[in-house]
């Protein structure tokens, strides 16, 4: 079997799963520069660090504050995704 073919192939399994399945689609959409991710992922980590000594230095205080940043940051992330499927 050709490389082409089996490409052609594969093409014709996702078309029939996208068919089937529309949430397989890709978004569409510009992906984020590199750049950028780099700097959100290092902004992330510089939080989180602070957060976890927030959680020593304050004790249930700091435990509470890292708890509300976390669940206000996974209902932004799943807000968020749900507006971009709506468009």
């Amino acid at each position: 079997m050709s490389t082409e073919d089996k490409r052609r192939e594969f093409d014709e399994i996702v078309a029939h799963l996208t068919a089937d399945y529309p949430s397989l689609r890709r978004v569409s959409g510009r992906p984020w520069p590199r750049g950028v991710i780099v700097s959100a992922f290092m902004l992330g980590a510089v939080a989180w660090a602070l957060l976890s000594i927030s959680m020593v230095a304050w004790g249930w205080r700091g435990v509470v504050l890292t708890c509300v940043t976390v669940a206000l940051t996974a209902v932004a992330a799943v807000v968020s995704t749900h507006r971009r499927r709506l468009r």
